[in-house]
């Protein structure tokens, strides 16, 4: 998660609606393997369309079915 928001296709913008202090963006397209055990803080959550956002971003960075080119 970073306060960096690009806009793009690869990004979803989250905030105080999702139970976060300030507008950050999740950034799909800077994936990495962390263990499990190191998610100690829950941060937010995301509903159901910011879960579909999220899916399209992550399915267009990978360059899967779903992932098209059209924004959020």
């Amino acid at each position: 998660m970073y306060t960096r928001r690009d806009g793009l296709h690869t990004q979803v913008d989250v905030g105080v609606d999702e139970g976060l202090k300030h507008d950050s963006s999740l950034h799909c397209d800077e994936l990495m393997s962390i263990p499990k055990a190191a998610l100690t803080h829950f941060l937010g959550s995301l509903s159901a369309a910011k879960l579909a956002q999220l899916d399209r971003a992550l399915a267009f960075s990978l360059g899967i079915a779903g992932g098209d080119s059209r924004p959020a």
